[in-house]
């Protein structure tokens, strides 16, 4: 996919490398009786911002029929990306005007697995390399993207149907929500905060102790642009890189007399791993008594990222166990049930060393859910809506009041 992006999408982002490894993967192909997916569906951008300033929309990604990165325009019609460079050369301005306050826009989505960016006031820069798009990286401060308001959603649009989510792995940022017309005329939403839930989400990361205030940036004028995601709060030092040891600490003593019982598949409730620490490290076996993965003791980052000491590769043992520990961890849950994952929100984030970032805000949301964390989506917690038969989707620019 993209980056140079593919770390994000594959490890740590929610993301589409999660749906293409798990449930659309499960959704399996339209039924003959089910109409076909259309090559383009509508998308309608509300903007209920109260913003004044130009947006701007981007259709980012890769076309599923060839595998090539690239760009629609608000037709729909798929522009490949030329060749990059090294150093990056400028990417074409693939840029859609977007609606004005109070106004909507409509374009095409074609068949496709990528981002939709919006931008506030500034048209946002992409470059080229040899090895495809670099995504912004706003955790570096020479990103020509960080003085930038901008977000984006993550969506998958193929012949078994629509997936769009509503996204803040990477960061918290200017707010919206993303829906889907079903092929039975209903609709499903997510994403949406509680009325002034941008500005709770920010003061309540303002309001807790430990520095997490710190991963709001801000422009020179004043304005708020974004808060980082804990992942690159610890890289940048806005989080001391620390934050989440005590934690992994008592997880990984009390495993080390005590066996955690891992049944990472829903519909497989048989399939079970049982992990104990020995040596320093959780060996996970099977009925049978056969380690079949192993975890060292991760770090932070390791935690915030679901990377590194706890890499999750898209296969059936490894990658969906350390699903479940990432976010048995994010959701500090796993001192308290040793039975994973949980089946209920009710107990997550109660441990005062914790995902604060993530706590806050799922707790703004209006129906609890958000893709706080890569793996969000273990036990379905995550802002995301599907439908095998799309008519149109929306995606609406709320209010930052």
């Amino acid at each position: 996919m993209l980056r140079t992006l593919k770390r994000r999408l594959t490890a740590a982002g929610l993301s589409i490398a999660t749906v293409l490894g798990g449930s659309l993967l499960a959704a399996g192909v339209p039924s003959p009786a089910q109409a076909a997916v259309p090559d383009t569906i509508p998308l309608t951008i509300t903007n209920n911002s109260g913003r004044g300033e130009q947006v701007y929309v981007y259709n980012l990604g890769t076309q599923l029929s060839s595998g090539r990165q690239g760009w629609a325009d608000a037709n729909g019609t798929f522009h490949p990306w030329p060749a990059g460079g090294n150093p990056p050369t400028p990417a074409p301005d693939a840029s859609i005007p977007g609606p004005a306050a109070g106004q909507t826009t409509t374009i095409r989505i074609p068949k496709f697995s990528g981002r939709i960016y919006f931008s506030y006031g500034q048209k946002m820069v992409f470059k080229l390399t040899t090895g495809g798009l670099v995504q912004p990286a706003v955790q570096n401060p020479t990103d020509p993207n960080r003085n930038i308001l901008f977000n984006w959603s993550e969506y998958t649009l193929n012949d078994a149907g629509l997936w769009i989510n509503s996204t803040q792995v990477d960061m918290f940022s200017a707010p919206y929500s993303v829906g889907v017309q079903r092929g039975d005329g209903g609709t499903a939403t997510a994403g949406r905060l509680k009325p002034g839930g941008y500005n709770g989400v920010l003061n309540a990361l303002r309001a807790q102790p430990g520095g997490w205030g710190n991963l709001i940036q801000t422009r020179s004028d004043g304005t708020v642009l974004r808060a980082l995601s804990p992942l690159y709060g610890v890289e940048t030092g806005a989080l001391p890189a620390s934050v989440m040891d005590n934690y992994i600490n008592r997880v990984w003593q009390k495993y080390s007399g005590s066996t955690l019982t891992v049944t990472p598949f829903a519909d497989r409730p048989d399939t079970k791993y049982f992990g104990r620490v020995s040596g320093g490290v959780m060996n996970f076996t099977n009925g049978s008594g056969a380690v079949v993965t192993s975890f060292e003791k991760p770090d932070s980052s390791s935690v915030f990222g679901c990377h590194r000491k706890l890499d999750a590769p898209n296969d059936q043992v490894r990658g969906p166990i350390s699903r479940t520990l990432c976010a048995g961890f994010h959701r500090t849950t796993l001192l308290t049930n040793p039975n994973q994952p949980d089946s209920g929100a009710a107990g997550f984030y109660q441990d005062p060393v914790t995902n604060h970032y993530s706590r806050i805000i799922h707790a703004h949301m209006v129906d609890g859910k958000a893709y706080g964390f890569a793996f969000d989506d273990v036990g379905h917690h995550e802002s995301l809506v599907h439908d095998g038969n799309p008519r149109q989707a929306s995606m609406t620019l709320a209010p930052f009041n």
